[in-house]
């Protein structure tokens, strides 16, 4: 891969894109102190919620662009056939499952080894749940299907999919660029893709400590598939359906939740 010409240029790419979801997140955590979801409570409030997010984004994600003028390659944006739906698909339910296990294994060691009893792991649950309700009015996916449907197809895919891949392949390029020989192997974008999954966990304060973890997980699984096909296609799909699949079990979830 040849940098440009400028390293300064990658350098100030990589500043803007690696600050985005921390300033977000940060902007987010100042907003939930209103106790309003930040995907708001109604399908025209969801809508110009998804309209702004993608707003900024573009804008930092252009300013990004304009000074490291990134390839499509360096961006892994090549489609890779018709074949990358239902591999995002399946990747989607994998992931579940790799989280799952993981989730279960950490407990199972904490347990195991005394440093957690299970009286302690419950209350440690329920004082630090991921916050749904700072994101998504759950009461409005139950009883509103425009904001249930928008919130499984405009959020689930282009807010959360796309948007977040993307970001991700920009911040990608941006340590290959500067760091070739560190970050061009498949182990050194492994460490890349772990270094923008703790970026990305950081970026969901709002959502509780528990929640930064869980997200810092999806994201590294997510860009593993990326690395490994090459492409953000696979990662965009398998996101997009595991927020779309976890949104539309909220509902369900939150109620039994309250009985825990």
């Amino acid at each position: 891969m040849q940098i440009h010409q400028n390293p300064r240029r990658w350098w100030i790419h990589l500043a803007l894109i690696g600050a985005y979801p921390l300033v977000i997140g940060l902007l987010g955590s100042g907003r939930s102190q209103s106790q309003q979801p930040a995907l708001g409570s109604g399908a025209k409030a969801l809508l110009l919620v998804c309209g702004f997010e993608l707003l900024i984004f573009g804008v930092v994600f252009g300013a990004a662009w304009l000074a490291s003028r990134a390839t499509c390659d360096q961006l892994l944006c090549r489609w890779r056939g018709l074949l990358t739906i239902p591999l995002g698909i399946g990747y989607s339910f994998a992931i579940r499952i790799v989280l799952g296990i993981a989730v279960g294994v950490i407990v199972g060691i904490l347990v195991a080894s005394h440093l957690l009893t299970l009286e302690s792991l419950k209350a440690f649950f329920n004082a630090n749940r991921p916050d749904v309700e700072a994101i998504v009015d759950v009461t409005a996916l139950e009883n509103n299907p425009i904001y249930f449907w928008l919130s499984l197809t405009v959020v689930s895919f282009v807010v959360g999919g796309f948007r977040e891949e993307l970001w991700r392949s920009a911040f990608l390029a941006g340590l290959k660029a500067l760091w070739p020989t560190r970050f061009s192997s498949v182990a050194g974008q492994l460490a890349g893709v772990a270094v923008a999954a703790v970026i990305f966990g950081l970026g969901h304060m709002v959502q509780g400590p528990l929640a930064v973890c869980l997200t810092g997980m999806l994201g590294f699984c997510l860009g593993a598939i990326m690395v490994l096909h090459r492409s953000i296609w696979p990662a965009v799909i398998a996101h997009g359906m595991f927020d779309a699949t976890s949104l539309a079990l909220l509902p369900w979830l939150a109620e039994k939740i309250k009985t825990i």
